[in-house]
This record gives C-alpha cells, structure tokens and sequence, in this order.
C-alpha cells in the first residue's frame, strides 16, 4: 500500500504539489444507486412528480457538483473539466443508477470530481422525492475505473 499523499513528513495535512506532473488525458468513471419504493420511481419515470423533471434537475446538480468539487473538498485541486456524461438509469422496479463520466487535461486526476457528481445527482433525486418516501437508500457508490496520469489504469474487480 502506498503512502498517504495528503499529509507530508510531519504528519500535517497539505495539498499535494502537482506541480512538476506531465500533463494527461484523465477520466474517471463511477457508480452508485438509489433504492426506493416502486411508486416513487413511477411517479419519477412517469412525469408525474409535482417538483418536474426529476432525473433532469438531478443530472444538472451533479455537472454543477463535479465542476465544483475542489470548493467542498479541502485538498482537492481545482481542475478544468473537458468533460461531463451523466446517466441516471431505472435499473428495475425501485431502483436509480447513477454513471458519471468525467475527463480532463491536467496534472492531477478527476475520481474526486466525478464521485461528487455520483452523489450530489442521487441525493438531489432524494431531496425532490423525500416528501413521498424518506426512507430511499443510497448504496454503491464507488470508483468504477480510471486512467491516466503516472499511476496508469486502474478498473474495479467485481
């Protein structure tokens, strides 16, 4: 296991120098879930939610969260995102997945960015459904894959 690079030799919280780093293409890919009860993802799926389009107010909240990671996360660097997919899929009866896609050039890598947005679009569709359903779930979310930058590829075995 490598060492933590968040706090230097003196055991002091720091943000990372990236500043000798070659610049890469970086992409993050992550995943999470919300589970809910079947009705609540009808009324979602349906249009019928008196709040509007659910899924699309969600997709917005986590692009806006991605590209605002580094205000809400310490010794996150802030990054020049190229690049944003998200999808917010029924995956069955009381089920959202969330897949978010996030790329950048830069010296540092986009996990963070994209994590974010994973969670920030899931707990938006929390927030507009809470009044008919508070005890939705949110499970799952994680690092599926990434690339580039010096540590290379990386894919979560499941």
């Amino acid at each position: 296991m490598s060492k933590l690079t968040h706090f230097n030799q003196a055991g002091d919280a720091h943000m990372v120098d990236v500043g000798n780093k070659e610049v890469t293409h970086r992409v993050a890919k992550t995943t999470g879930r919300l589970v809910m009860q079947a009705e609540t993802l009808k009324l979602i799926t349906e249009g019928r939610h008196k709040k509007g389009d659910v899924l699309g107010v969600a997709r917005i909240a986590g692009i806006m969260a991605a590209k605002r990671t580094a205000e809400l996360i310490p010794l996150c660097h802030p990054l020049p995102i190229t690049h944003i997919q998200l999808d917010l899929t029924p995956i069955n009866e009381n089920t959202i997945q969330c897949t978010c896609v996030v790329e950048t050039d830069g010296k540092t890598g986009v996990e963070m960015e994209a994590l974010n947005a994973t969670q920030i679009a899931l707990l938006t569709i929390y927030d507009m459904c809470k009044a008919v359903d508070r005890g939705m779930v949110i499970e799952g979310v994680c690092l599926l894959e990434k690339s580039g930058g010096k540590s290379g590829d990386w894919v979560r075995e499941e």
